[in-house]
């Protein structure tokens, strides 16, 4: 059941082997295997368990009020899922979860979870600081939402995936991905990025785009 990959896990940072075989001993009391495709839960579901993803990638999105499909992220192992939502009040699940590829969850029952908590507290200050970066991007994906230009919106996702010193990275989303993730079409996103293009702004070849003038894409 123990996996050494787990290591690279930020809920485990500062663990040490032998303390983190124990507590997987200790506390997993199911492994689930989800083909590509499948939901690993859905929105609305309660949480009774901590997720812990160990093999694979999930897309997580959710359905808005208005009906529009919207993605969150790609939530890539090792990392659990949601677990901003486990403790809380109603501690149901924000968002559907769906497999890109083969994945593997470790059940962890959130009651032990609490317990292995209160008594390690490595793993207390992991699990806040990983529910503190987790407000840090939701904050960050209600801003870009609440840009009314796609140009912009566009422009504020490539600054974060880019810096000066590395001016290009490699897209894991496909064009309608991309378009769930901002809540627009298609249709309108590949004009966008045709336009943005057109104007020396940016390249894309394949599915590496490459920033060509990082004060423009700033001023939009």
């Amino acid at each position: 059941m123990y996996n050494p990959i787990l290591a690279d896990c930020p809920l485990f940072s500062g663990i040490d082997d032998k303390t983190l075989e124990d507590f997987i001993s200790d506390t997993v009391c199911e492994i689930r295997t989800f083909q590509k495709g499948e939901y690993v839960v859905r929105q609305g579901d309660t949480i009774t368990f901590l997720y812990l993803l160990t093999e694979g990638i999930v897309r997580t999105e959710m359905i808005t009020a208005e009906g529009n499909l919207v993605e969150i992220e790609f939530i890539e192992a090792v990392r659990p899922l949601a677990p901003a939502f486990i403790f809380s009040d109603q501690h149901r699940f924000p968002v559907d979860a769906i497999t890109m590829e083969k994945a593997v969850v470790y059940m962890i029952p959130k009651s032990v979870f609490l317990k292995k908590m209160m008594l390690n507290e490595t793993l207390l200050r992991n699990f806040l600081r990983l529910n503190s970066n987790m407000t840090v991007f939701l904050s960050g994906k209600v801003k870009m939402l609440s840009i009314k230009s796609l140009r912009a919106k566009l422009s504020l996702y490539i600054l974060e995936n880019t810096s000066p010193d590395q001016d290009s990275f490699i897209l894991k989303r496909t064009q309608t991905q991309l378009a769930e993730y901002f809540g627009v079409q298609r249709p309108s996103l590949a004009r966008t990025i045709g336009e943005m293009i057109n104007d020396g702004v940016i390249s894309l070849y394949k599915k590496e785009l490459k920033v060509l003038n990082r004060k423009k894409l700033e001023h939009y």
